[in-house]
């Protein structure tokens, strides 16, 4: 069992992780002019593999799965559900943001030289992956704890 300080912050970096993308997905999802080209266009260390993305048969695909992605992670981060494979996905996703951002080897501005909140939002998700955050006032706990994930196979990996 956790101290009740090491819990509350892992409740309060579930919390806050689950917002940033959360609010990331309002400004996507709701925004029907919203486009991953705008973002990507501006690549400069890796632009031959991102301009992949911004193709007009790809660009459709990758920023529905932006969007979605940072909805789907957001809330669950929130509830507490999958958070480990969600984390993980948000990890892979802040590491692309990152290399997106980069002009070797300031990333974004010349006020981050090779590390950025990407790089430490990264770490506070892989924290939440170690720690099994959803376990912790989260729906990944609850499941375990009413025997749901025994009971049903299929949920054992989504969960632990």
């Amino acid at each position: 069992m956790m101290p009740t300080a090491e819990r509350a912050f892992v409740v309060f970096f579930r919390f806050a992780m689950g917002w940033t993308f959360l609010y990331a997905a309002s400004h996507q999802v709701f925004d029907p002019s919203w486009s991953v080209v705008g973002f990507l266009k501006h690549t400069k260390t890796f632009h031959d593999l991102f301009a992949i993305f911004t193709t007009p048969m790809m660009a459709p695909t990758t920023t529905f799965l932006v969007e979605y992605g940072h909805l789907l992670i957001g809330l669950s981060l929130i509830t507490g559900l999958m958070v480990r494979i969600s984390a993980t996905f948000g990890v892979a996703l802040m590491l692309t943001y990152w290399m997106a951002h980069m002009d070797w080897p300031f990333i974004e501005n010349t006020n981050n030289f090779i590390l950025d909140y990407h790089i430490v939002y990264a770490g506070v998700l892989g924290y939440l992956i170690y720690k099994r955050a959803g376990h912790v006032l989260g729906l990944d706990g609850w499941i375990e704890g009413h025997g749901l994930a025994e009971r049903h196979s299929v949920l054992r990996p989504l969960v632990r």
